[in-house]
């Protein structure tokens, strides 16, 4: 039975990739944690149909506590981590990214790299040991005995965080955010590929998707590459089940494209 734990799942890409997992693999069980379980009424909705499969914990990323807490929690139940989502996203405390210097902000770029980047940084170190103890139930394991992996980390990341690929500038502290949570990415495949429980450690990009992360920004895209949830979701399932040691460290684009950092 495999255990994926889906961190920011009230919806939008995060609740999506529960409704995937619980539909695609009937013996798995979901930890999904949001910061106000109360209020998520469609991640309830979703407990409801599939009862003991849907776990909901109350977690706030931004809080090392809760995601200690939590840690401790799941891993008091045997069978470890098979999969981490880090779902959670922020493009700017107002809901905008900046278009200009004039209206960057310290507080605006903390609260951003707050939750982009120090958050999912914190799960990592948290659930590491569980990943450590998972059962591979995701990911493609290769020939060679060294290179096998226990489980699988995702850190949901973004297109606009490569500095090789910014040719439009703006909406710095997003940019900036990701840019680092890649390098975190990067760093964790490193460490946490070494020794015998190898945990393959993946940034990926899910395209621009009608969330409301993104809806400011819809005008502009073309409706083609305008993604649901659901088409994203099951592209980075695609990357996440068949990804190897080897894809550690790296940024993945929603199509399995690698993009430069």
């Amino acid at each position: 039975m495999a255990r994926v734990l889906v961190q920011g799942a009230s919806r939008g890409i995060g609740l999506q990739f529960c409704h995937h997992i619980l539909k695609t693999k009937p013996e798995s069980v979901v930890i999904a944690t949001c910061r106000n379980p109360d209020t998520a009424s469609e991640l309830l909705e979703l407990q409801s149909q599939y009862d003991r499969k849907l776990r909901i914990m109350r977690l706030d990323v931004t809080k090392e506590h809760d995601v200690k807490t939590v840690s401790e929690l799941v891993g008091s139940q045997p069978g470890g981590l098979d999969l981490l989502i880090n779902s959670a996203g922020m493009l700017h405390p107002s809901g905008k990214g900046e278009t200009s210097l004039k209206d960057v902000t310290p507080e605006g770029l903390l609260a951003t790299f707050q939750v982009n980047t120090v958050g999912p940084l914190m799960m990592a170190r948290y659930f590491y040991p569980l990943l450590a103890s998972g059962g591979a139930a995701f990911g493609k394991q290769a020939a060679e005995k060294k290179q096998k992996h226990n489980g699988v980390l995702v850190n949901m990341s973004a297109k606009v965080g490569s500095i090789t690929l910014n040719g439009l500038g703006g909406w710095y502290s997003y940019r900036m955010s990701k840019a680092a949570l890649n390098m975190a990415t990067k760093n964790l495949s490193i460490e946490l590929g070494r020794g015998q429980k190898k945990v393959i450690c993946l940034s990926l990009h899910p395209g621009t998707v009608n969330t409301d992360l993104s809806r400011p920004y819809h005008k502009g895209v073309p409706k083609e590459q305008l993604f649901s949830s659901e088409h994203s979701v099951n592209c980075l399932m695609n990357i996440i089940e068949n990804a190897t040691l080897e894809d550690s460290g790296k940024l993945f684009n929603w199509s399995g494209e690698a993009i430069q950092y």
